[in-house]
């Protein structure tokens, strides 16, 4: 499991360990459902568990680990829903990495189950993060450029209490080199 804050190097760590990857931020929920959470400044809190289908996601980690295979959602951070399905195949592969910014909100059940080999949050300096997250989401056109930069400040002031609740939650806080390292030598790669 690689949890972080948005920006840390989740999604470029997993694709480097060319293990099979599970998005975890594929369960979003769609943006237009009512009742999601608000900023302050009228848009929807992405960053807020409570926009995210904690059950769906931890269903497909539960049948990647039973049956090596799992239906999910293919969603659009751009357009903020999902945009059809997908199948994720292991092809016997014995390990896959969940990453996403909510992994730590199903890392306590999972280990509960013996289903979780490790569980790390990828942390930087906060500079670094919001760097890296501002870059790539202008260059996606995740959002428009102000919601962007306003939620970067946000979440370069939070980011603290992020990389807490991870560690709370039982990830381990790592550089990506160190997570990387540590993860090679425990899939054997």
């Amino acid at each position: 499991m690689l949890a972080g804050p948005s920006g840390s190097g989740k999604s470029r760590l997993a694709d480097r360990l060319g293990l099979p990857v599970l998005r975890l931020d594929d369960f979003y929920r769609n943006g237009d459902e009512p009742g999601l959470p608000q900023l302050e400044m009228g848009v929807v809190d992405w960053d807020h568990p409570g926009t995210w289908n904690r059950d769906r996601a931890t269903r497909a980690v539960e049948s990647l680990c039973a049956h090596g295979v799992a239906r999910v959602p293919r969603y659009s951070i751009p357009h903020s829903r999902r945009e059809g399905e997908q199948e994720i195949d292991l092809r016997g592969a014995a390990y896959f990495v969940a990453e996403g910014i909510f992994a730590p909100e199903i890392v306590p059940d999972l280990r509960a189950r013996g289903l979780l080999a490790d569980a790390i949050c990828l942390r930087h300096h906060r500079l670094v993060t919001f760097w890296r997250r501002l870059s790539r989401d202008l260059r996606e056109h995740r959002k428009p450029p102000l919601v962007l930069v306003l939620r970067g400040l946000l979440l370069l002031r939070t980011e603290p209490a992020i990389i807490r609740r991870a560690t709370t939650a039982g990830c381990v806080p790592l550089t990506p080199p160190r997570a990387e390292r540590r993860l090679r030598r425990l899939v054997g790669r």
